[in-house]
């Protein structure tokens, strides 16, 4: 983990139907250069706080939020240029092709994406870079956005339950992925797969009833142990 913060979010409040909050006074820090994990049992929030984060949701409100040591808000533009989500479900551009949608997106971000090729050799994508995103399996449009994602470097990197839907083979790769990531920037990757998390993360947050209620680093990340708070 790096040792400057690359976010601080103080009492962050998120809602859906007003007077029901989804999270309610969710505060968290991310670091520079570190993998983070978020686990929770279903409707813990885990999505919902991405989305927010993403710039997707209009029914929030927060004490404070600083990116890079500086105020921020979700949908600035300087800030949306610096991460990239690829959600658990995103039917977007669906007339695009994988090539099409990864050449916008390089537009979008002005950036030129790198190491593409390699990436689609090791999610095994080869035979489905020209084919409609609506024609794709939920496995291989999960890999379209993964491949986007690791190609374009931001410096948060948000993974939305990475592992659904991805074969054997490929979700070894993307556990290298994770791992090598620390030299280019930050993940924040969401899963209930145990697994997935503590093979890849530095720290593990626990998100219960809208709060950071546990936080695990280095051994104290171990399956059982996680597992038993979750059954608390």
């Amino acid at each position: 983990m790096g040792n400057s913060k690359l976010l601080v979010l103080n009492d962050l409040s998120v809602w859906y139907t007003r007077g029901k909050p989804v999270l309610d006074k969710f505060s968290m820090e991310l670091g520079t250069n570190e993998v983070v994990g978020l686990i929770g049992l279903n409707g813990a929030g885990k999505t919902t706080f991405i989305k927010t984060l993403s710039g997707l949701l209009d029914n929030f409100r927060i004490e404070a939020a600083l990116w890079q040591d500086m105020p921020f808000k979700f949908r600035d533009r300087d800030f949306k240029k610096d991460r990239y989500t690829a959600f658990a479900e995103d039917h977007s551009f669906q007339f695009f092709t994988f090539r099409e949608y990864a050449s916008y997106v390089a537009a979008s971000y002005g950036k030129k994406l790198t190491d593409i090729d390699e990436l689609v050799r090791g999610f095994h994508f080869e035979e489905y870079t020209d084919i409609l995103l609506k024609e794709l399996s939920t496995g291989n449009l999960k890999k379209a956005y993964l491949i986007t994602a690791f190609a374009l470097k931001p410096k948060l990197l948000m993974l939305d339950e990475p592992v659904n839907g991805l074969d054997f083979q490929s979700t070894e790769y993307l556990y290298r992925q994770i791992n090598n990531y620390r030299q280019h920037g930050t993940i924040l990757f969401s899963s209930h797969i145990l697994e997935s998390i503590c093979l890849t993360s530095d720290r593990v947050l626990v998100l219960e009833q809208g709060q950071i209620k546990r936080s695990f680093t280095g051994r104290e990340i171990e399956t059982a142990k996680i597992r038993e708070v979750l059954k608390e």
